[in-house]
Protein backbone atom coordinates (compact mmCIF):
# COMPACT_ATOMS: atom_id res chain seq x y z
CA UNK A 1 0.00 0.00 0.00
CA UNK A 2 1.32 3.58 -1.11
CA UNK A 3 1.89 6.12 1.96
CA UNK A 4 0.28 9.61 1.50
CA UNK A 5 -3.53 8.60 1.24
CA UNK A 6 -4.51 11.80 2.70
CA UNK A 7 -2.49 13.72 0.15
CA UNK A 8 -4.17 11.35 -2.57
CA UNK A 9 -8.02 12.31 -1.40
CA UNK A 10 -6.95 16.12 -1.63
CA UNK A 11 -5.30 15.62 -5.29
CA UNK A 12 -8.22 12.96 -6.48
CA UNK A 13 -10.60 16.32 -4.96
CA UNK A 14 -8.17 18.83 -6.50
CA UNK A 15 -9.06 17.10 -9.74
CA UNK A 16 -12.32 16.52 -9.45
CA UNK A 17 -12.50 20.41 -8.76
CA UNK A 18 -10.69 21.40 -12.33
CA UNK A 19 -12.61 19.03 -14.41
CA UNK A 20 -15.75 21.28 -12.64
CA UNK A 21 -14.21 24.36 -14.14
CA UNK A 22 -14.51 23.36 -18.07
CA UNK A 23 -18.42 23.29 -17.43
CA UNK A 24 -18.05 26.51 -15.46
CA UNK A 25 -16.28 28.13 -18.50
CA UNK A 26 -19.55 26.18 -20.65
CA UNK A 27 -21.73 28.57 -18.63
CA UNK A 28 -19.26 31.93 -18.33
CA UNK A 29 -19.17 31.77 -22.11
CA UNK A 30 -22.28 30.54 -23.04
CA UNK A 31 -23.82 33.66 -20.87
CA UNK A 32 -21.50 35.64 -22.92
CA UNK A 33 -22.91 34.46 -25.83
CA UNK A 34 -26.01 35.46 -28.11
CA UNK A 35 -29.30 33.15 -26.93
CA UNK A 36 -28.60 31.84 -31.10
CA UNK A 37 -25.41 30.24 -30.56
CA UNK A 38 -25.27 29.74 -26.76
CA UNK A 39 -25.84 25.92 -27.02
CA UNK A 40 -22.46 25.98 -29.74
CA UNK A 41 -20.49 27.86 -27.62
CA UNK A 42 -21.26 25.53 -24.23
CA UNK A 43 -20.28 22.57 -26.81
CA UNK A 44 -17.35 23.53 -27.79
CA UNK A 45 -16.25 23.23 -24.10
CA UNK A 46 -17.82 19.96 -23.75
CA UNK A 47 -16.22 18.69 -27.04
CA UNK A 48 -12.68 19.78 -25.78
CA UNK A 49 -13.75 17.27 -22.54
CA UNK A 50 -13.80 14.53 -25.08
CA UNK A 51 -11.12 15.04 -27.36
CA UNK A 52 -8.58 15.82 -24.81
CA UNK A 53 -9.17 13.52 -22.00
CA UNK A 54 -8.93 10.64 -24.76
CA UNK A 55 -5.72 11.99 -26.70
CA UNK A 56 -4.33 12.62 -23.16
CA UNK A 57 -4.72 9.26 -22.30
CA UNK A 58 -3.11 7.93 -25.14
CA UNK A 59 0.02 9.83 -25.57
CA UNK A 60 -0.26 13.20 -23.81
CA UNK A 61 0.80 11.96 -20.40
CA UNK A 62 3.61 10.29 -21.93
CA UNK A 63 4.26 13.81 -23.84
CA UNK A 64 4.36 16.03 -21.48
CA UNK A 65 6.01 13.88 -18.78
CA UNK A 66 7.65 11.05 -20.06
CA UNK A 67 11.62 10.52 -19.09
CA UNK A 68 12.80 10.12 -22.97
CA UNK A 69 13.32 13.71 -23.35
CA UNK A 70 13.40 15.06 -27.30
CA UNK A 71 15.29 18.69 -27.47
CA UNK A 72 13.71 19.75 -24.28
CA UNK A 73 10.71 20.83 -25.72
CA UNK A 74 8.65 17.38 -25.25
CA UNK A 75 9.12 13.84 -24.82
CA UNK A 76 8.81 10.56 -26.48
CA UNK A 77 4.54 10.47 -27.03
CA UNK A 78 5.47 6.23 -27.37
CA UNK A 79 7.36 5.78 -23.84
CA UNK A 80 4.05 5.90 -21.91
CA UNK A 81 1.25 5.51 -24.81
CA UNK A 82 -2.16 4.70 -23.48
CA UNK A 83 -0.73 5.00 -19.93
CA UNK A 84 1.31 1.60 -20.26
CA UNK A 85 3.92 1.61 -17.42
CA UNK A 86 2.37 4.47 -15.51
CA UNK A 87 -0.42 2.90 -13.48
CA UNK A 88 0.86 -0.91 -11.98
CA UNK A 89 4.54 -2.32 -12.29
CA UNK A 90 4.92 -6.27 -13.13
CA UNK A 91 3.58 -7.04 -9.73
CA UNK A 92 0.40 -5.31 -9.95
CA UNK A 93 1.35 -3.06 -7.22
CA UNK A 94 0.45 0.68 -7.84
CA UNK A 95 3.02 2.62 -9.77
CA UNK A 96 4.38 5.67 -6.99
CA UNK A 97 4.53 9.07 -8.82
CA UNK A 98 6.89 11.94 -7.38
CA UNK A 99 5.09 13.10 -4.97
CA UNK A 100 4.70 9.63 -2.80
CA UNK A 101 1.07 8.69 -4.03
CA UNK A 102 0.14 6.53 -6.62
CA UNK A 103 1.07 7.94 -10.07
CA UNK A 104 -2.39 7.50 -11.69
CA UNK A 105 -3.37 10.23 -9.27
CA UNK A 106 -1.38 12.98 -10.99
CA UNK A 107 -2.54 11.81 -14.40
CA UNK A 108 -6.07 12.20 -13.68
CA UNK A 109 -4.96 15.84 -12.32
CA UNK A 110 -3.08 17.00 -15.54
CA UNK A 111 -5.33 15.76 -17.85
CA UNK A 112 -7.80 18.51 -16.84
CA UNK A 113 -5.11 21.39 -17.29
CA UNK A 114 -5.07 20.24 -20.40
CA UNK A 115 -8.58 20.29 -20.93
CA UNK A 116 -9.46 23.46 -19.58
CA UNK A 117 -6.48 25.18 -21.52
CA UNK A 118 -8.12 23.91 -24.64
CA UNK A 119 -12.01 25.33 -24.03
CA UNK A 120 -10.44 28.51 -22.91
CA UNK A 121 -9.64 29.27 -26.81
CA UNK A 122 -13.30 28.72 -27.77
CA UNK A 123 -14.50 31.97 -26.18
CA UNK A 124 -12.37 33.97 -29.76
CA UNK A 125 -14.17 32.20 -31.88
CA UNK A 126 -17.94 32.49 -30.89
CA UNK A 127 -20.30 31.99 -33.28
CA UNK A 128 -18.94 31.81 -36.45
CA UNK A 129 -16.75 28.15 -36.61
CA UNK A 130 -17.45 24.53 -37.80
CA UNK A 131 -17.88 22.43 -34.88
CA UNK A 132 -16.23 19.51 -36.65
CA UNK A 133 -12.94 21.82 -37.28
CA UNK A 134 -13.03 23.33 -33.96
CA UNK A 135 -12.89 19.60 -32.98
CA UNK A 136 -9.57 18.59 -35.14
CA UNK A 137 -8.27 21.83 -33.93
CA UNK A 138 -8.71 21.08 -30.62
CA UNK A 139 -6.70 17.46 -31.20
CA UNK A 140 -4.40 18.94 -33.41
CA UNK A 141 -3.36 21.95 -30.96
CA UNK A 142 -3.32 20.01 -27.39
CA UNK A 143 -0.54 18.07 -29.22
CA UNK A 144 1.77 20.27 -30.82
CA UNK A 145 1.22 23.39 -28.43
CA UNK A 146 0.37 22.75 -24.94
CA UNK A 147 1.91 19.30 -24.50
CA UNK A 148 5.33 20.49 -25.35
CA UNK A 149 4.63 23.69 -23.58
CA UNK A 150 3.46 21.54 -20.45
CA UNK A 151 6.89 19.50 -20.92
CA UNK A 152 8.87 22.30 -21.26
CA UNK A 153 7.92 24.13 -18.09
CA UNK A 154 6.92 21.39 -15.70
CA UNK A 155 8.44 18.14 -17.26
CA UNK A 156 11.86 19.15 -16.80
CA UNK A 157 12.58 20.69 -20.48
CA UNK A 158 13.49 24.12 -21.82
CA UNK A 159 11.55 25.99 -19.28
CA UNK A 160 11.88 24.70 -16.15
CA UNK A 161 14.44 24.80 -13.53
CA UNK A 162 16.58 22.06 -15.20
CA UNK A 163 20.36 22.49 -16.51
CA UNK A 164 19.32 22.14 -19.34
CA UNK A 165 17.01 25.03 -19.15
CA UNK A 166 16.92 28.36 -21.09
CA UNK A 167 17.55 30.20 -17.48
CA UNK A 168 20.50 28.01 -16.95
CA UNK A 169 22.00 29.49 -20.36
CA UNK A 170 21.33 32.79 -18.88
CA UNK A 171 22.32 32.97 -15.73
CA UNK A 172 23.99 29.57 -15.09
CA UNK A 173 23.54 26.51 -12.65
CA UNK A 174 24.08 25.60 -8.94
CA UNK A 175 24.49 22.49 -7.23
CA UNK A 176 20.56 21.32 -5.89
CA UNK A 177 22.19 19.66 -2.81
CA UNK A 178 21.24 16.04 -4.02
CA UNK A 179 24.50 15.97 -6.84
CA UNK A 180 22.83 17.34 -9.85
CA UNK A 181 22.70 20.47 -10.86
CA UNK A 182 19.58 23.18 -11.57
CA UNK A 183 19.40 26.70 -12.79
CA UNK A 184 20.49 29.43 -10.19
CA UNK A 185 17.62 31.19 -10.48
CA UNK A 186 14.32 29.02 -11.92
CA UNK A 187 11.64 29.55 -13.78
CA UNK A 188 8.30 30.22 -11.56
CA UNK A 189 5.14 28.64 -13.33
CA UNK A 190 3.35 27.29 -10.08
CA UNK A 191 -0.02 26.46 -11.54
CA UNK A 192 -0.09 27.44 -15.58
CA UNK A 193 0.46 31.35 -16.53
CA UNK A 194 2.19 29.94 -19.17
CA UNK A 195 1.34 26.58 -20.17
CA UNK A 196 -2.66 27.34 -19.87
CA UNK A 197 -3.24 31.07 -20.11
CA UNK A 198 -0.42 32.77 -21.95
CA UNK A 199 -0.77 29.40 -24.15
CA UNK A 200 -4.87 29.85 -24.82
CA UNK A 201 -4.58 33.46 -25.12
CA UNK A 202 -2.15 33.73 -27.78
CA UNK A 203 -4.06 30.65 -29.05
CA UNK A 204 -6.95 32.94 -29.32
CA UNK A 205 -5.91 35.92 -30.69
CA UNK A 206 -3.81 34.34 -33.60
CA UNK A 207 -7.47 32.04 -34.12
CA UNK A 208 -9.48 35.52 -34.30
CA UNK A 209 -7.04 36.86 -36.66
CA UNK A 210 -6.78 34.30 -39.03
CA UNK A 211 -10.61 33.15 -39.09
CA UNK A 212 -11.93 36.51 -39.17
CA UNK A 213 -14.54 38.76 -37.85
CA UNK A 214 -18.42 38.13 -37.23
CA UNK A 215 -20.40 39.51 -39.54
CA UNK A 216 -21.42 42.55 -37.49
CA UNK A 217 -17.98 43.21 -35.59
CA UNK A 218 -17.71 46.80 -34.49
CA UNK A 219 -21.41 47.89 -36.12
CA UNK A 220 -23.52 44.98 -33.67
CA UNK A 221 -23.69 45.31 -30.00
CA UNK A 222 -23.13 41.53 -29.09
CA UNK A 223 -24.45 41.85 -25.29
CA UNK A 224 -24.11 39.30 -23.28
CA UNK A 225 -27.53 36.69 -23.43
CA UNK A 226 -27.69 35.57 -19.83
CA UNK A 227 -25.65 37.49 -17.15
CA UNK A 228 -26.89 35.04 -14.41
CA UNK A 229 -24.86 32.29 -16.46
CA UNK A 230 -21.93 34.37 -16.58
CA UNK A 231 -22.10 34.89 -12.90
CA UNK A 232 -23.02 31.35 -12.09
CA UNK A 233 -20.04 30.07 -14.37
CA UNK A 234 -17.71 32.36 -12.98
CA UNK A 235 -18.33 31.58 -9.27
CA UNK A 236 -18.06 27.59 -10.58
CA UNK A 237 -14.54 29.13 -12.05
CA UNK A 238 -13.86 30.47 -8.23
CA UNK A 239 -14.60 27.33 -6.98
CA UNK A 240 -13.00 24.87 -8.81
CA UNK A 241 -9.75 27.25 -9.26
CA UNK A 242 -9.09 26.12 -5.53
CA UNK A 243 -8.18 22.79 -7.05
CA UNK A 244 -5.97 24.47 -9.77
CA UNK A 245 -4.01 26.47 -7.34
CA UNK A 246 -4.18 24.78 -4.23
CA UNK A 247 -3.66 21.22 -5.76
CA UNK A 248 -0.76 22.40 -7.54
CA UNK A 249 0.84 21.87 -3.94
CA UNK A 250 0.51 18.49 -4.74
CA UNK A 251 0.21 17.85 -0.99
CA UNK A 252 -2.19 18.72 2.17
CA UNK A 253 -0.24 21.13 3.46
CA UNK A 254 0.69 24.80 4.26
CA UNK A 255 1.62 25.47 0.80
CA UNK A 256 -1.63 24.42 0.04
CA UNK A 257 -2.81 26.84 2.20
CA UNK A 258 -0.79 29.98 1.44
CA UNK A 259 -1.71 29.11 -2.72
CA UNK A 260 -5.49 29.02 -1.22
CA UNK A 261 -5.36 32.25 0.45
CA UNK A 262 -3.81 33.91 -2.22
CA UNK A 263 -6.56 32.75 -4.75
CA UNK A 264 -8.81 34.74 -2.74
CA UNK A 265 -6.58 37.92 -1.98
CA UNK A 266 -5.88 38.03 -5.59
CA UNK A 267 -9.88 37.32 -6.78
CA UNK A 268 -11.26 39.73 -4.30
CA UNK A 269 -8.49 42.29 -5.74
CA UNK A 270 -9.15 41.92 -8.97
CA UNK A 271 -12.89 42.58 -8.87
CA UNK A 272 -12.13 46.02 -7.04
CA UNK A 273 -9.97 46.90 -9.87
CA UNK A 274 -12.25 46.03 -12.27
CA UNK A 275 -15.10 47.76 -10.86
CA UNK A 276 -13.09 50.87 -10.03
CA UNK A 277 -12.23 51.04 -13.89
CA UNK A 278 -15.93 50.75 -15.24
CA UNK A 279 -17.08 53.20 -12.43
CA UNK A 280 -14.17 55.78 -13.66
CA UNK A 281 -14.27 54.79 -17.10
CA UNK A 282 -17.85 54.56 -17.98
CA UNK A 283 -20.49 55.38 -14.55
CA UNK A 284 -21.28 51.99 -13.81
CA UNK A 285 -20.03 48.72 -12.49
CA UNK A 286 -21.30 45.76 -13.75
CA UNK A 287 -22.31 42.29 -13.32
CA UNK A 288 -20.28 41.17 -16.25
CA UNK A 289 -17.90 43.62 -14.35
CA UNK A 290 -17.03 41.82 -11.61
CA UNK A 291 -17.29 38.15 -13.40
CA UNK A 292 -14.66 39.49 -15.42
CA UNK A 293 -12.70 40.71 -12.79
CA UNK A 294 -13.02 37.44 -10.96
CA UNK A 295 -11.35 35.33 -14.33
CA UNK A 296 -9.04 38.19 -14.40
CA UNK A 297 -7.70 37.54 -11.25
CA UNK A 298 -7.33 34.14 -10.89
CA UNK A 299 -5.76 33.91 -14.13
CA UNK A 300 -2.81 36.13 -13.03
CA UNK A 301 -2.52 34.97 -9.75
CA UNK A 302 -2.12 31.33 -11.17
CA UNK A 303 1.21 31.19 -11.67
CA UNK A 304 2.16 32.95 -8.50
CA UNK A 305 -0.42 31.69 -6.01
CA UNK A 306 2.41 29.49 -4.09
CA UNK A 307 5.00 32.72 -3.83
CA UNK A 308 3.80 35.48 -2.92
CA UNK A 309 2.64 37.06 0.35
CA UNK A 310 -1.50 37.72 0.13
CA UNK A 311 -0.30 41.60 0.07
CA UNK A 312 1.68 40.87 -2.74
CA UNK A 313 -1.13 38.68 -4.20
CA UNK A 314 -3.66 41.66 -3.67
CA UNK A 315 -1.16 43.69 -5.64
CA UNK A 316 -1.03 41.68 -8.33
CA UNK A 317 -4.83 40.81 -8.59
CA UNK A 318 -5.96 44.82 -8.58
CA UNK A 319 -3.05 45.31 -11.27
CA UNK A 320 -4.74 42.26 -12.98
CA UNK A 321 -8.12 43.86 -12.42
CA UNK A 322 -7.71 47.48 -14.18
CA UNK A 323 -5.14 46.05 -16.96
CA UNK A 324 -8.02 43.28 -18.04
CA UNK A 325 -10.39 46.10 -17.92
CA UNK A 326 -8.66 48.30 -20.03
CA UNK A 327 -7.39 45.62 -22.47
CA UNK A 328 -11.10 44.23 -23.56
CA UNK A 329 -11.61 47.13 -25.45
CA UNK A 330 -8.18 46.99 -27.17
CA UNK A 331 -10.35 44.60 -29.71
CA UNK A 332 -12.07 47.32 -31.56
CA UNK A 333 -9.07 49.82 -31.85
CA UNK A 334 -6.84 47.13 -33.97
CA UNK A 335 -9.95 45.14 -35.56
CA UNK A 336 -9.55 41.89 -34.46
CA UNK A 337 -12.75 39.96 -32.97
CA UNK A 338 -11.92 38.12 -29.39
CA UNK A 339 -15.24 37.78 -29.13
CA UNK A 340 -15.60 36.70 -25.61
CA UNK A 341 -12.09 38.78 -24.21
CA UNK A 342 -9.79 35.53 -24.39
CA UNK A 343 -7.14 37.72 -25.15
CA UNK A 344 -8.48 40.95 -23.18
CA UNK A 345 -8.43 38.59 -19.49
CA UNK A 346 -6.59 35.04 -19.93
CA UNK A 347 -3.88 36.98 -21.87
CA UNK A 348 -3.05 40.33 -20.54
CA UNK A 349 -3.69 38.78 -16.94
CA UNK A 350 -1.90 36.00 -18.01
CA UNK A 351 1.53 37.76 -18.81
CA UNK A 352 0.96 40.07 -15.73
CA UNK A 353 0.96 37.28 -13.49
CA UNK A 354 3.70 35.67 -15.20
CA UNK A 355 6.00 39.09 -15.41
CA UNK A 356 4.47 40.33 -11.97
CA UNK A 357 6.16 37.07 -9.95
CA UNK A 358 9.75 38.77 -10.94
CA UNK A 359 8.58 42.12 -9.05
CA UNK A 360 6.91 40.79 -6.43
CA UNK A 361 7.77 36.86 -5.25
CA UNK A 362 8.05 36.92 -1.66
CA UNK A 363 12.03 35.04 -1.93
CA UNK A 364 13.55 36.20 -5.30
CA UNK A 365 11.57 39.08 -6.14
CA UNK A 366 12.30 42.65 -6.97
CA UNK A 367 10.50 44.25 -4.65
CA UNK A 368 11.41 41.96 -1.76
CA UNK A 369 15.03 42.09 -1.27
CA UNK A 370 15.64 40.15 -5.04
CA UNK A 371 17.46 41.61 -7.40
CA UNK A 372 16.50 41.68 -11.48
CA UNK A 373 17.32 38.16 -12.18
CA UNK A 374 13.64 36.65 -11.23
CA UNK A 375 12.68 39.57 -13.28
CA UNK A 376 14.53 38.19 -16.58
CA UNK A 377 13.88 34.88 -16.35
CA UNK A 378 9.71 35.44 -16.29
CA UNK A 379 9.93 37.68 -18.75
CA UNK A 380 11.79 35.58 -21.15
CA UNK A 381 9.63 32.32 -20.13
CA UNK A 382 6.42 34.52 -21.37
CA UNK A 383 8.05 35.92 -24.43
CA UNK A 384 9.25 31.74 -25.21
CA UNK A 385 5.65 30.93 -24.58
CA UNK A 386 4.21 34.05 -26.46
CA UNK A 387 6.19 33.36 -29.89
CA UNK A 388 6.32 29.43 -29.64
CA UNK A 389 1.94 28.90 -29.51
CA UNK A 390 1.66 32.07 -32.06
CA UNK A 391 3.47 30.01 -34.35
CA UNK A 392 2.07 26.23 -33.95
CA UNK A 393 -1.62 27.99 -33.52
CA UNK A 394 -0.74 29.94 -37.11
CA UNK A 395 0.31 26.85 -38.52
CA UNK A 396 -2.34 24.43 -37.38
CA UNK A 397 -5.24 27.16 -38.67
CA UNK A 398 -3.80 27.74 -42.31
CA UNK A 399 -3.55 23.50 -42.38
CA UNK A 400 -7.05 23.31 -40.95
CA UNK A 401 -8.41 25.56 -44.01
CA UNK A 402 -9.30 22.76 -46.34
CA UNK A 403 -12.08 21.64 -43.80
CA UNK A 404 -13.59 24.83 -44.00
CA UNK A 405 -13.04 26.85 -40.53
CA UNK A 406 -16.93 29.41 -40.89
CA UNK A 407 -20.20 28.75 -41.15
CA UNK A 408 -22.36 30.25 -44.46
CA UNK A 409 -23.18 33.76 -43.55
CA UNK A 410 -26.72 32.60 -43.41
CA UNK A 411 -26.09 30.44 -40.86
CA UNK A 412 -24.28 32.57 -38.88
CA UNK A 413 -26.80 35.07 -39.35
CA UNK A 414 -29.69 32.34 -38.31
CA UNK A 415 -27.92 30.88 -35.38
CA UNK A 416 -24.85 28.81 -35.36
CA UNK A 417 -26.63 26.38 -32.58
CA UNK A 418 -29.48 25.46 -35.25
CA UNK A 419 -27.06 24.95 -38.33
CA UNK A 420 -24.90 23.14 -36.29
CA UNK A 421 -26.69 21.02 -33.66
CA UNK A 422 -30.18 21.37 -35.21
CA UNK A 423 -31.08 23.02 -31.95
CA UNK A 424 -32.18 25.43 -30.43
CA UNK A 425 -31.34 26.95 -26.35
CA UNK A 426 -35.15 28.30 -26.21
CA UNK A 427 -38.31 27.83 -26.93
CA UNK A 428 -40.17 31.16 -27.93
CA UNK A 429 -43.21 29.55 -29.41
Amino acid sequence: MLANSGNAAWMLMAASLVLLMTPGLAFFYGGMSQSKSVLNMMMMSFGAMAVVSIIYFLWGWSMSYGTQDIGGVFANPFEFFGLKDSITDADGNYIAGAWGYANIIDVAFQVTFAIITVALISGSIAGRVKYGTWLAFAGIWVTLAYFPLAHMVWGGGLLSGSENGLAAMIFGTTDDGEGGLVASVAPIDFAGGTVVHINAGIAGLILAIIIGKRAGFGKVAYRPHNLPFVMLGAALLWFGWFGFNAGSAFAADGIAGVAWVNTTAATAAAIVGWLITERIRDGHATSLGAASGIVAGLVAITPAAGTLTPVGAMILGVVAGVLSALAVGLKFKFGYDDSLDVVGVHLVAGLWGTIGIGFLASETGLFYGGDYKQLVVQIVIALFALVFTAIVTAVIAFALKPLGWRVSDEEEANGIDEAEHAETAYDFA
